[in-house]
This record gives structure tokens, sequence and C-alpha cells, in this order.
């Protein structure tokens, strides 16, 4: 909690009916950052639980079951996301929106790629780095300081030209 880190060591996946707890992607286990405004709700969660105690537990008190996203009267998943208030979404959803707000923050992209765990920074920017309409502008305001801090002269830049006249 002090790091802000979840390490992820295992992952629960719902075959059928059955709970099976396997390693994670790739079978390494990986640190996921969180940020500040999650810490206090997190150490909330967490009061009176076990180091090995699931944070988010079933309603037994085990592995939630698998989200059914899209049956609103079923789903944990589901039911979370019409309380809050947001248009539908999936917790895969969630992911890609994590790791795209990263990288369009400017993020350091070999800590995003750690983040899905995947092999290499080019696979996570060809998956996750959407361009927002924001990141356009970030592109010419880059251009702009990058230009007005080499002082270039208005000289080497070419004239604008004028358009030719119709015959």
């Amino acid at each position: 909690m002090l790091r802000r880190r979840f390490v992820i060591e295992e992952n629960a996946v719902q075959v059928g009916s059955v709970i099976e707890v396997r390693t994670p992607k790739n079978h390494k286990k990986r640190t996921e950052p969180f940020p500040r405004f999650l810490a206090e709700p997190l150490a909330q969660q967490c009061e009176n639980k076990d180091r090995n105690d699931l944070v988010f537990p079933g309603e037994n008190g085990h592995h939630l079951r698998l989200a059914r996203v899209h049956d609103d009267n079923m789903s944990w998943f589901a039911g979370a996301v019409k309380r809050a208030g947001v248009p539908r979404i999936t917790p895969h959803d969630l992911r890609h929106s994590a790791a795209s707000f990263a990288v369009s923050a400017g993020a350091n992209v070999k800590a995003v790629q750690r983040m899905p765990g995947h092999s290499s920074a080019a696979m996570t920017l060809d998956i996750y780095a959407d361009l927002f309409d924001g990141d356009l502008d970030s592109v010419a305001d880059a251009l702009d300081l990058a230009v007005s801090q080499a002082n270039v002269p208005k000289t080497l830049i070419p004239p604008k030209q004028k358009a030719p006249v119709p015959l």
C-alpha cells in the first residue's frame, strides 16, 4: 500500500463452474501501479483482512464468479457499473483504458508494457496507444516549442505559396 503497487502472483479463471487459480499471463508475476486516489478506498477494503485474503471476495467469501457484463440482474460487475452511473463497459475495456490513458499521459512505455504483461513495448503501443484528440494538439505544441527553443531563423521556414490562378 505504501508504494501503491499490486503484486500479481496468481490469476483466478472460471472454467465452467470451477474457479482455477493459476499463474498470471506468461507465467510471470508482475507489479501493477495504482493511482493515489485509490489508496484510501483500498486501505479501507483491506481493513481486518489477512495478507493472503481476497480484497474483493464473492458472496461466499471465495473468488468472484465470471463477470457476465451484459446481464444487469446476474452480474456483480454490471451491477457495479450501473451503480457508478457510467456507460456500459467490460473489465477488458477498463484494462484498455488504463493502458491508453497511461500512454497518453506520457508514462514511460516500458513501464506501461508491464501492466498488461506484454513481451514488448511495440506491442503495447500497437494495442493501447489510441490517439486522443488532445494528443494531436500536444504533438503540434511540442513541435512549436522545439522550433522556438532551437531559435530557427524565419528565413529557413518556407514562405506560404500562392495558389495557382485558374485558366
